[in-house]
């Protein structure tokens, strides 16, 4: 069995609730970024002893947080020794607008992670119209209005994140086996 790990920011309670799901799924040890990016020393054990490490932020004008950038902007240490090479990786993000740019931060988690030398899961469910219903292959992508509360987040979106969340953690399994 494999240790995931979901690092995630979240504004205002959405990114969270989307974590939630992709935690239920991947029966991972959620990680919440706090207001000022940082995450606590106990945090980083939890995140260094991952085999998979699935990404989580907010689009805000077509990329990451700025808690999120200041996450991995800390992460060079990592880099520097090698420490994540091989960990699984994956990502996810929701936004207000159907597009929103939200690719934008799914290919800022894929390139953190290559930096990283960690191995990028996509997203493998059809977009059948009850799940992965924005279609996004590269990562979770989900979509609420910019009035909506986070209860108001799309069931099909949840189920996407809950989905992909075992996929991340199935594939660190077969890969750490």
């Amino acid at each position: 069995m494999s240790k995931t790990v979901v690092v995630y920011h979240s504004g205002y309670g959405h990114t969270q609730r989307l974590a939630q799901f992709v935690a239920e799924g991947a029966k991972a040890t959620l990680v919440a970024i706090d207001a000022e990016g940082n995450v606590s020393e106990a945090d980083w054990v939890a995140i260094n002893a991952a085999d998979a490490i699935i990404f989580g932020s907010p689009t805000y004008m077509g990329t990451v947080s700025w808690q999120f950038k200041k996450f991995a902007d800390a992460t060079s240490k990592y880099w520097m020794s090698g420490a994540w090479k091989d960990k699984v990786a994956g990502g996810f993000t929701i936004s207000a607008n159907l597009s929103g740019d939200k690719l934008s931060t799914l290919q800022y988690f894929i390139t953190l992670s290559m930096q990283l030398g960690m191995v990028w899961v996509g997203q493998a469910n059809p977009n059948d119209g009850s799940i992965n219903r924005l279609g996004s292959s590269s990562g979770v992508m989900a979509q609420v209005g910019p009035t909506s509360p986070a209860a108001d987040i799309p069931q099909g979106d949840l189920d996407t994140g809950k989905a992909y969340g075992e996929r991340v953690a199935k594939m660190a399994a077969k890969l750490h086996a």
